[in-house]
């Protein structure tokens, strides 16, 4: 008798055991890596903290590890990492794939996104909806749209016509960007933006584009003289987004994705809030830094897109599958 009741006890703590096994089977955690400094205040770097801080906060079986300052990856080659494993999740310039998908250079062209306004606007537009089907496409899944607006910077003038970057060498931000700067005359130095400090200071480069967020972060101010700020007429946007791998995102659990979900739109709102603030704290760190502060006219930003379309949109169009058409679809986006 005490057998039975022994044998029964046993099989009724085993089936009470066995719906654990697939919830522990389930848990996951996540590399999420990005090029910017961690825990310095930079907005990217907190977006994707914020996101890591929510999802492990849900308690779904779900953690994530952020890995910044490119410390598990280097900066232009966390897409191609997200593809082969190597990393789950990743913030980065779009544009630094574009050698895989060359359309996403239109995400970093000079004069299609003309200040944070235009951007919210774009976000929901056909030219969007192209380039997120691209990311798709390529394994990749947006997690959260982020747009930063930049600027110029020089050790040597102030750059706000054409003419001012002739025979300069400029540190570009990408492809497009560098057609237009070399259409104006100057010489293209190709490095990412965690480099450009030491670049400048050892005058392998004289002037730079970059983000609002990277000129304060990287301490730009302690090396440049003079600082072309977004304003209202901003020639230099640039789409950075919190990417996952549709490998690793089929890997989570209905509860896992609904929580990363939420996490990532929270963070994504955080970062359309912070991110016009990002302008004024660059104006007002180069101010105190004692650095000369300019913006572009409404004629300046015209000359300068003047330049892009002789230079960087007929290349693009030209070389492009599909450039043309999403060219003309950003600049529909009023």
């Amino acid at each position: 008798m005490n057998r039975v009741l022994r044998t029964r006890t046993l099989a009724a703590v085993l089936c009470a055991a066995l719906p654990l096994a697939p919830a522990l089977a389930q848990n996951v955690t996540l590399k999420a890596s990005h090029q910017f400094p961690g825990g310095k205040g930079d907005v990217r770097d907190e977006m994707v903290q914020m996101i890591a801080r929510d999802v492990n906060a849900a308690k779904v079986g779900l953690d994530i590890k952020v890995f910044p300052g490119s410390s598990l990856v280097k900066a232009q080659e966390q897409w191609k990492a997200m593809q082969t494993g190597q990393i789950d999740m990743a913030s980065f310039p779009l544009d630094y794939a574009s050698g895989f998908y060359p359309q996403f250079g239109a995400t970093l062209m000079p004069g299609l996104v003309r200040n944070h306004e235009h951007a919210a606007r774009l976000n929901n537009s056909p030219f969007m909806q192209d380039i997120k089907a691209v990311i798709e496409k390529g394994g990749a899944k947006v997690l959260a749209d982020a747009w930063l607006a930049g600027a110029f910077g020089s050790k040597e003038k102030c750059i706000k016509k054409p003419e001012d970057a002739a025979g300069l060498k400029v540190r570009s931000a990408g492809a497009t960007f560098a057609q237009m700067w070399a259409g104006a005359g100057a010489s293209i130095v190709s490095i990412p933006s965690n480099e450009v400090y030491n670049a400048l200071q050892q005058g392998v480069a004289q002037a730079t584009d970059t983000s609002s967020s990277s000129f304060v972060s990287f301490r730009l101010y302690e090396q440049l003289k003079c600082l072309t700020a977004p304003g209202d007429n901003a020639l230099w946007f640039m789409y950075e987004p919190v990417l996952i791998s549709k490998r690793s995102w089929d890997k989570l659990n209905d509860a896992q994705k609904k929580a990363l979900s939420a996490a990532s739109k929270k963070a994504e709102d955080y970062f359309k809030t912070e991110s016009k603030k990002l302008d004024d704290e660059l104006v007002d760190v180069y101010k105190k830094n004692k650095v000369e502060v300019v913006t572009m006219t409404p004629e300046e930003f015209d000359a300068w897109r003047g330049v892009a379309q002789k230079t960087s949109y007929k290349e693009f169009a030209e070389k492009v599958p599909g450039g043309k058409e999403l060219i003309e679809k950003a600049l529909s986006v009023k």
